[in-house]
Formats: C-alpha cells, sequence, structure tokens
C-alpha cells in the first residue's frame, strides 16, 4: 500500500528479532507494578490543563470526583455515596461520604464541594472543561455531608460530566502545588517525579474505602514505539496499557507470558482545521479536504487495521452513535472540483501541526501525500505537547492538526461560544442545547442523531477514526481495563494473580 509508513526505528525492532528477547522481570515484588506510559503529563492537575496524560495518571487513583466513570462508561457513586434529584431536573442533592480525608490530611466535606465547583465557574477559571460546570447556579451547604448543587437550567450531562477528571475534588490548601506535588483522596498518593523519567506513588494507608492492593506503581515514560516493545518484552515494564506499536501486536500475542487486549474507547482521531481561518471558512474547502483523504488507508497505515472510520465527532463505544462513514468518500475529481470552486488555486500550502503520538507523526506523511495529490501542499511541523497546548488548544494559532480528543460525549465543545477550531454554527448550538435540556431517553437519542448528522454535514474537522485501545500486559496482572470510556489508567482493583 503506497501511504503504508513505519519508522526506521520499528522496523529495525522488527528486524532485530525483539520477539526472543527474554523477560526478566522488574524486579518488582508482586504487589507492585511497573506501567508505561507514552507521554509525561505537563503537570498533575486536571483542573488546570487539558493534557489528558494527567488524567490518565491521575484519575480515580489520585483524585476522586463525587461520582466516577467505570469501564463501560456508567456513572457511579465515589465521595458521593448516593444523590437525589429533584422533580424539575434542577436540584442534585449528594450524600458525601464521611471519615474522608485527603493525603495531606484535610477532611473532605461538603466546604470541598462547594469550593471545587465554586472555583470551576468562576470567571478566572482555568479548567480546560468549564463548559462542564456552565449549568451550575449556586452549591450550597446544609450539613458538612450534604452538598446541594442547583442548576440554572435542565442538563442531561451534568451527572456523567461530574464524573470527568476535570471535576476531581481539590482541597483548597494545595491548590498551589497540586501541579508538582499533587494531593487527592484516592488509594494512592504521589511520592516523588524524576522528570523526563518517571513518576511513582506509593498506597494510601488512610483510604477511606477498599485498600489499593497494589502497594506501588512506577508510570515509565516512553515515547519511542520500538522501546515501548522492548520494554515490554523484556518485563521492564509489566503493563502498557495504550501501546503505541500496533504493527508488533502480532509478534507481542505469540508471547504466552504476555495478554493483548484490543478494546475501544471514545477517542476520535480528526484533522483539526481551524474555521477562523482561510480557507478552511469555506465549508466546500472542508468537505474537499474529506474527499482527499482516504481514510480507511489512514487508519491502516498507523493501527494497521485495528481501528474504526468515523464520519462525525462520535464513536460506537458512546450512546447513540450514528455510523455517518460514508458522507464523504474517497474521491480525487471530487475533492479537485470543490477546491476549484471555492477558489483555492494549486500549490496552496497548509501547515498541519503534529504533536509526538505516533498517530499524529505518521498520520501527517500520510495525509500530506494524499493531499498532495490535489493541489494542496503540507508543511509538518512537529511539536512537543506542551507548545501544542499553547499555540493550537490555547491561542488557536495554526491551520491544521492531528489530534486525538478523547474525551467521552463531548459534542458540547462543537457548542461552545469559543474553542480552538473556531467552529461557530448557530444551528448546531441551538440543537445541543435541546438536547442538553432534554430529560426523555428517546428525544436524547433522536437529537444526537441530529448533532452527528449537522457536523457531518458542516465537517468543521476531517473525522478521521475512533482510537482503538491496545492494552499489552503481562498475563498474571488483573483488573486492567480493556475499553477506555473516559482518559483514565484506573488501577485501584488491579492486582497480581497468585
Amino acid at each position: 500500500m503506497r501511504y503504508k509508513y513505519l519508522t526506521g526505528q520499528l522496523m529495525l525492532a522488527a528486524m532485530t528479532g525483539i520477539a526472543v528477547v527474554a523477560m526478566s522481570g522488574s524486579g518488582l515484588a508482586k504487589d507492585t507494578l511497573a506501567i508505561g506510559e507514552v507521554l509525561e503529563p505537563p503537570g498533575m492537575d486536571p483542573t488546570a490543563n487539558a493534557a489528558a496524560s494527567i488524567r490518565r495518571l491521575t484519575y480515580n487513583n489520585l483524585y476522586e470526583g463525587l461520582v466516577r466513570i467505570d469501564e463501560e462508561g456508567a456513572v457511579k457513586p465515589n465521595l458521593a455515596e448516593s444523590w437525589t434529584i429533584s422533580p424539575d431536573n434542577l436540584t442534585y442533592t449528594f450524600k458525601l461520604r464521611q471519615g474522608v480525608k485527603f493525603h495531606n490530611g484535610t477532611p473532605f466535606d461538603c466546604s470541598v464541594v462547594k469550593f471545587t465547583y465554586d472555583r470551576a465557574i468562576a470567571p478566572d477559571s482555568t479548567n480546560a472543561q468549564k463548559a462542564l460546570f456552565a449549568p451550575i447556579e449556586k452549591t450550597e451547604c446544609p450539613d458538612p455531608a450534604s452538598a446541594v448543587v442547583t442548576l440554572k437550567r435542565p442538563s442531561s450531562t451534568f451527572l456523567f460530566g461530574m464524573g470527568w477528571g476535570d471535576a476531581v475534588m481539590m482541597a483548597p490548601d494545595t491548590i498551589a502545588t497540586n501541579k508538582t506535588n499533587p494531593v487527592g483522596t484516592g488509594p494512592f498518593k504521589f511520592k516523588r517525579w524524576l522528570q523526563g523519567d518517571r513518576i511513582e506513588f506509593e498506597r494510601n494507608p488512610d483510604y477511606w474505602g477498599e485498600p489499593a492492593k497494589l502497594s506501588a506503581i512506577t508510570f515509565r515514560f516512553i515515547s519511542d514505539p520500538s522501546a515501548a516493545a522492548a520494554a515490554v518484552m523484556a518485563g521492564d515494564v509489566d503493563a502498557f496499557p495504550e501501546f503505541p506499536a500496533p504493527e508488533l501486536i502480532s509478534r507481542l500475542q505469540s508471547d504466552e507470558r504476555l495478554a493483548v487486549e484490543i478494546g475501544s474507547t471514545a477517542g476520535k482521531v480528526i484533522m483539526s482545521l481551524n474555521n477562523a481561518r482561510k480557507p478552511f471558512d469555506d465549508v466546500r474547502v472542508r468537505r474537499a479536504l474529506a474527499h482527499a483523504i482516504d481514510r480507511n488507508v489512514v487508519q491502516e497505515a498507523i493501527t494497521t487495521g485495528l481501528a474504526k472510520t468515523i464520519g462525525a465527532h462520535y464513536t460506537p463505544a458512546e450512546p447513540g452513535y450514528v455510523d455517518l462513514s460514508d458522507t464523504y468518500p474517497y474521491d480525487v475529481a471530487k475533492a479537485k472540483a470543490l477546491l476549484a470552486e471555492a477558489g483555492v488555486p494549486a500549490g496552496t500550502s497548509v501547515t498541519i501541526m503534529l504533536p509526538p503520538p505516533a498517530y499524529a507523526r505518521r498520520g501527517g506523511e500520510v495525509i500530506a501525500a494524499m493531499l498532495a495529490e490535489v493541489g494542496i501542499e503540507v508543511k509538518l511541523v512537529p511539536v512537543e505537547f506542551a507548545q501544542w497546548l499553547d499555540q493550537v488548544f490555547a491561542r488557536s494559532d495554526f491551520d491544521a492538526t492531528i489530534i486525538a480528543h478523547v474525551e467521552t460525549r463531548d459534542l458540547d465543545i462543537y457548542a461552545r461560544d469559543k474553542y480552538y477550531f473556531n467552529y461557530n454554527s448557530p444551528e448546531y448550538k441551538a440543537i445541543y442545547k435541546q438536547f442538553a435540556e432534554a430529560t426523555d431517553d428517546k428525544q436524547q437519542l433522536e437529537l444526537l442523531g441530529q448533532l452527528q448528522r449537522k457536523l457531518a454535514e458542516d465537517e468543521p474537522n476531517v473525522f478521521l477514526y475512533a482510537l482503538p485501545k491496545i492494552g499489552v500486559w503481562d498475563k498474571k496482572l488483573k483488573g486492567m481495563w480493556k475499553n477506555q470510556t473516559i482518559p483514565a489508567n484506573d488501577l485501584t482493583s488491579v492486582h497480581w494473580a497468585d
């Protein structure tokens, strides 16, 4: 396949017989875990930074919210042991767990809930998902063990949103230092961070709930796919929950010591377009790019066929999914015609910013070759995630980028007044408002379909494929998530089999 792309390092790993490396073991006792991660987080406060790499480490391990999202996407009790919702769907009364303390000894009670939610909705809030909290009118504390949250309007997504990593509880006295010294209420607590190498957690002996089965966790940062494979095969890491080298999966599957799990995520890999910048402000251009990119070839080149193409910002793992993947079939002639109609001359130059993950760097090479066939000259600019978060996400200073949106049920981002790709559709906003305020399940599903079809019609971004979850770990390790409905590696139930 002419667009197939393999890095020289991956070829070298395959050629040098990586599969026959002996697993020497990590040297850790069997109540500890060494886990591989592709990206090192820019900080450890998920309420102050959009990077999913923060949530993958901290969600439910260090920090907890009133509710949590489980592997199947269901809302479960967490720091709130139960809740009631008023008949008008405007008042949520949470019964809080008692005797809970943060890792530094600060007690958890309603004052913490009020602080956390008030901070998230404040005008100077740095929360990347501030829109999740927009429905909140006020948070009140009738007593320390009860939190009453009153909404401005009904919100069908509110409770689920409070299970995101962005809605975890924060002790007021740790806000200034959580970025480098995180303090939560979870079953693990922060031990140390060796920049560029690893982050270590240890079991919280004072945890309010069932103690963690692991006494310690070490997250090792291994960005190179071939090095990740070597680390797994050698036993330098016990698990790699988001394994970055799908082309080596068959080798790992042949090793009887390893479990290889291919699961689903709510991640959407897209080529984001700056809708406020010419020529992407013209829907004909955006549709032309969608026709110019053969998404089946793209996902085959990156995931070796493990992914499913999508036609809107939604995946088969999310409720109410509508398959719109055939909306823009690969058609070079159609793409050229639309570009000509929009007055875009051959030789037009576009810059695509590429963050570090393989789906972006490899995907950029494949997509650049395809766009060249319709007369678009592509300049590929690799950037580190810190630069991507600042230049692309925060300042919208870009033409295009390739990124995975890993948050689940996040159609609201297209209804926001300001978001980095600058899509602005009053019609979409109106539909989303109806969806958010709908209380009937049938009506919600119908509106979900309308939202997806509107995105496919406007094509604000080129929707590529649903990100698969490729997990590899020691077969004796139990409790790892096969699927990933939210960006998290919840290790609270992980243990070694006898």
